[in-house]
């Protein structure tokens, strides 16, 4: 198995258990549920582009960053002009929780991208239940149908999509209704980094759709080639969360854009 394969296993077990302990009404009976959810595709098109990421590790490069507080780093991505942050809620692989967003939520006015893997409705009203605005679906875990369907779904709870691509036979996957689409610089079943892959892929996408690059973005010049190439977003978090002070470097980037 792959360590793809072991996640969605993983979150299925995970998914089931969540079902058990809080029921479907419970959720839509939350602080946050009902409360207006900001867009970030609007967000993009006028600030920085940049989705400033908070995790504290990953299955390819094990801890990273686990000795601050997601408050004290995703307000000061907002002060220094992120468009939205993305939070890690899987908890098995990437050291996440959804008290992450739930800590946050009340003091940061931009969008919140809840980064996990979405396979059930369930994490959908979960999403919403924590104050997330954004809901990634990776293609690999799902097919076209999935996607389309989650994407109805994620509308209906004023949630925005950010489909996240890695191949070529993966762009069946888009369909209109999807907000933004994120080209994974890297492979998910190898974790291998290739810019130009994403910069080809995002050349077959239709114009007028709003292009996020994601992760192994390294440099400010990656930053810059990726930008040249057409790119509207950038979601990085591995650049910034592993500095002693995320805060801080992502200031000193932002500064240079």
């Amino acid at each position: 198995m792959t360590i793809l394969d072991q996640i969605i296993e993983r979150k299925k077990e995970e998914v089931a258990a969540a079902k058990l302990r809080i029921s479907l009404d419970r959720l839509k009976n939350t602080a946050f549920f009902g409360r207006p959810t900001y867009s970030l595709k609007e967000s993009i098109k006028n600030k920085s582009g940049i989705i400033a990421e908070f995790k504290r590790k990953s299955p390819s490069k094990g801890i990273i960053n686990n000795s601050v507080q997601p408050l004290e780093v995703v307000s000061a991505y907002k002060n220094s002009g992120a468009s939205g942050v993305s939070i890690l809620t899987d908890h098995d692989f990437f050291g996440g929780d959804l008290n992450d967003i739930l800590s946050v939520r009340n003091d940061i006015n931009i969008p919140i991208l809840r980064k996990d893997f979405m396979i059930d409705e369930y994490q959908f009203y979960e999403a919403k239940s924590i104050g997330a605005d954004v809901v990634l679906l990776i293609a690999s875990c799902l097919s076209p149908a999935q996607v389309q369907e989650f994407t109805e779904l994620a509308h209906q709870l004023k949630l925005e999509v950010l489909l996240e691509i890695h191949t070529e036979d993966e762009l069946k996957h888009f369909n209109s209704k999807i907000d933004l689409v994120g080209i994974n610089n890297r492979n998910l079943k190898d974790f291998k980094v290739d810019l130009q892959h994403s910069v080809q892929l995002k050349n077959q996408l239709p114009k007028e759709v709003l292009s996020v690059a994601e992760s192994g973005i390294y440099s400010i010049e990656d930053f810059q080639f990726l930008k040249e190439k057409g790119f509207d977003g950038f979601l990085m978090g591995e650049y910034f969360m592993k500095n002693t002070d995320p805060a801080k470097a992502f200031e000193e980037f932002a500064s240079q854009i």
